[in-house]
């Protein structure tokens, strides 16, 4: 809960007033100043780019499917994992932009809620 109190409060400073259309894309070249804040020992990380949106950071020992939904103000991201396989673990980057009616970011990883392990804003 505490988790969510924290995104709530930093998507309220960063889209107080953005009209930004809501999208999750993959992006597969990070930029550095990005990839220096990653943490590979945290498996979901949200960093924020100064206002225009965020990275979300996902650890993953298989392929990555995402879904974006919508419940009320709540924004879904979904992150399901298939194909794991026990020896290479890869870091999938995403590049999330949302409006300002959403004011909490709730990501279930397989189903299951999970909290960001880290929530860096720039």
């Amino acid at each position: 809960m505490k988790k969510r109190l924290i995104v709530f409060l930093v998507i309220l400073m960063i889209f107080g007033c953005d009209s930004s259309t809501l999208s999750l894309k993959e992006i597969k070249n990070v930029p550095n100043s990005v990839q220096e804040i990653v943490d590979s020992n945290l498996k979901l990380q949200l960093i924020s780019d100064g206002g225009k949106g965020f990275y979300i950071v996902f650890y993953s020992k298989g392929d990555i499917e995402t879904n974006l939904e919508t419940k009320g103000k709540d924004l879904i991201i979904k992150i399901d994992e298939t194909n794991l396989d026990d020896t290479v673990i890869k870091q999938k980057t995403f590049y999330l932009t949302t409006d300002a009616k959403h004011d909490s970011i709730d990501v279930l990883v397989n189903g299951i809620s999970t909290p960001f392990d880290n929530i860096t804003v720039q």
